[in-house]
């Protein structure tokens, strides 16, 4: 598990400098951001000890791979509001009954969805496949589960406890109450989580799933669970995977609503249509009491 709050913060400590910064001039060239980077890291390696780090390219890859969820997250939310309809225009008094009836019949739909919820013991997704609670939120990808707990302003990385293991998180200040400390939803790998600590007001943490395959219901034993059915994947991650994945996750998805809706899986469609092929080439065979499992 990789912290890179505490490891910016024994950088300063080890290396007092009467500069309290280093000038760094390149110019950004958007044809060619990687030649950018390629100075940065340059730079870094020329006036620190990071490269000496053992776990220096698993660090990076977990920077890059929050960052880059954090831009789709944006793009997405962007999308959502550019498609924000405007109210119409207020309807001539002769359609005023229609239009009322239309809107009587949306909100009971919408009440009866909720009360369907509840009836569940379940509740929507937020915005990020997630959920908001009191004290922090949490969403996910197929492949992360992203969480944010606000601290108080000022809060320096030495005061915050975060533990991960395999099958069990804790989260808090130390001296006081953990905000949170359960068994997870399911294990997750510990060499690919890590956790940092945001404009010193709140730390953002990321677990890497062991099962890329299924989508959690809660975070941690205890809290609500999400209704997965309402969980809505994004197709520029699937677009990413490669195709063996891709189509892993595609048949899990149709198998999901095939359930939700009462109809067979695909794997179960498979069986009936070969039973159905076997019964046509043997005809003088008795299947009246064929059954499949």
């Amino acid at each position: 598990m990789a912290i890179l709050s505490d490891y910016e913060e024994q950088q300063y400590q080890k290396k007092p400098s009467p500069s309290p910064s280093k000038p760094f001039n390149a110019s950004f060239d958007p044809s060619n951001p990687l030649g950018f980077l390629e100075k940065v890291f340059e730079f870094v390696a020329k006036e620190s000890d990071l490269f000496k780090i053992d776990s220096l390219v698993n660090d990076v890859t977990a920077v890059l791979r929050m960052v880059k969820d954090k831009v789709a997250a944006e793009e997405k939310k962007k999308k959502v509001m550019d498609q924000v309809v405007p109210p119409p225009p207020p309807p001539q008094l002769a359609k005023k009954v229609v239009v009322e009836e239309d809107v009587v019949m949306e909100d009971n739909t919408e009440i009866q969805s909720k009360d369907e919820d509840k009836k569940n013991g379940r509740r929507a997704p937020n915005t990020g496949n997630g959920l908001d609670m009191d004290n922090y939120s949490w969403g996910q990808s197929l492949q992360d589960v992203n969480i944010s707990v606000p601290v108080p302003s000022g809060t320096k990385s030495r005061f915050i406890v975060c533990e991960i293991k395999k099958n069990h998180i804790k989260v808090g200040l130390k001296g006081q109450p953990p905000v949170l400390d359960g068994e997870l939803f399911n294990a997750v790998k510990v060499d690919g989580c890590f956790w940092s600590l945001e404009d010193q007001k709140s730390i953002s943490i990321m677990l890497t799933k062991q099962n890329q395959m299924d989508w959690w219901k809660f975070l941690v034993k205890g809290e609500p669970e999400i209704d997965t059915q309402k969980v809505e994947p994004e197709s520029s991650k699937l677009s990413d995977l490669d195709p063996e994945t891709r189509s892993s996750i595609e048949k899990m998805m149709f198998d999901q609503r095939q359930k939700h809706m009462g109809l067979p899986t695909s794997d179960e469609m498979q069986k009936q249509d070969l039973l159905k092929k076997f019964m046509a080439e043997h005809p003088q065979m008795d299947f009246s009491r064929a059954k499949m499992n």
